[in-house]
Formats: C-alpha cells, structure tokens, sequence
C-alpha cells in the first residue's frame, strides 16, 4: 500500500511530530510505502493563487512545483493519514491550504456543474485523522460541535471520494503526563494497523 502521512504543526519536537513519527514508523513496518510530509518544514506555501480559485473546471497544472508534486502523489496514494492539532476549530493554515491548493478540480473531483454534486477521483477510500486538543471532550462537542469532525469526515474527504475516514482526538495534551503520551503513541500505531486491514 502507499500511504501518505501529513503532518501539520510548526514546533519541532512538538507531539503532532511524534504521533507522525509513530504512525509512519507502524506503517513501514507492515511493509507500505510511506510518504511522510512535514508540511511546515517543506516550505508547503498555503496561500490559494487567483489561478487556483476554481471549483469546476479541471485545475490544470500548478506553476508551484511542489503544489504540482502533491497533486500528482495524492492521486496514486491507497489510504492518507492526517495529523495535526485542533487550532481554534480548524486544522492549522499549512493544511487547509494544503486541502485548497491539492484537492483540486481535476485531481480529487469532478464537478459538472457549480450546483451539482462531485464525483470523487480519488483512489484513496481509506483516511486516518489523528488530532490534538486542549479542549476536553464534553465542551467540544456541546459548545462547540465539533467542527474538526465536520470538516473532514462530512466536507473535505467525502467530496474527494474517500469513504472511510477514522478521527480520533488525543486530549488535553498540554497538561497530559508522559505515561498518557506514551499510550497514546500506542493507539496511534495500532490506528494505522487498522487502516490496513
């Protein structure tokens, strides 16, 4: 299997690394191919061009060379693994432009019509969300909806033809002990285990 991994948080060190660390780490083990993307660290330019704003017609090429290489990897890939923190509600800005820029008409989805419904083009069915959060679990989900959830299992993977798509929220990280770390490390891996079979 080839699966990318995405990694999405400025801080080296930080335990959005470790958990990519892990996953990747699970994933070459039971023998994929993995292609770990450190997006802050690769320079990924988040920022949507003109050019880019379409949302029917097919996008054509980036004159972004490496906008144009992520086009051209996540249309080959079998699953995808996501991992970065809950930031005001939102994945970080290097991944939504990621999202923006690389999911694209022509690469990701079809669309006859402005008002229609897409066609994924994705071969990936298979997609993995690992988050971090300071927020606990109750207030998330009654104060605020979850919205992480939204985006991802309801937005941005379905559209794309992804039609298994598994989250799960590690929290409260910054208060967490080493022992919680550790084990979270664990549901990490076996999470990518999973995602295999």
């Amino acid at each position: 299997m080839r699966v990318a991994v995405y990694l999405a948080h400025p801080r080296p060190g930080s335990f959005n690394h470790a958990l990519s660390d892990a996953v990747a780490g699970e994933l070459r083990g039971r023998g994929c191919e993995v292609l770990a993307h450190d997006l802050c660290a690769e320079g990924f330019d988040p920022v949507l061009t003109a050019a880019e704003t379409g949302t029917v017609q097919d996008a054509g090429s980036s004159v972004d060379a490496r906008v144009e290489a992520h086009r051209r990897e996540v249309a080959a890939l079998d699953a995808m693994v996501f991992v970065h923190p809950n930031w005001w509600g939102m994945p970080p800005a290097v991944l939504t432009g990621w999202v923006q820029r690389v999911l694209v008409p022509g690469v990701a989805y079809k669309l006859g019509a402005a008002a229609g419904e897409p066609a994924g083009l994705l071969k990936a069915g298979r997609a993995l969300v690992l988050n971090t959060s300071d927020t606990p679990e109750d207030r998330e989900r009654e104060e605020f909806g979850d919205p992480l959830q939204r985006v991802w299992a309801a937005c941005v993977l379905p559209y794309v033809g992804v039609t298994d798509v598994r989250r799960t929220v590690f929290r409260t990280v910054t208060d967490s002990t080493d022992a919680q770390r550790a084990e979270w490390l664990r549901q990490a891996r076996e999470q990518a285990a999973a995602l295999l079979g």
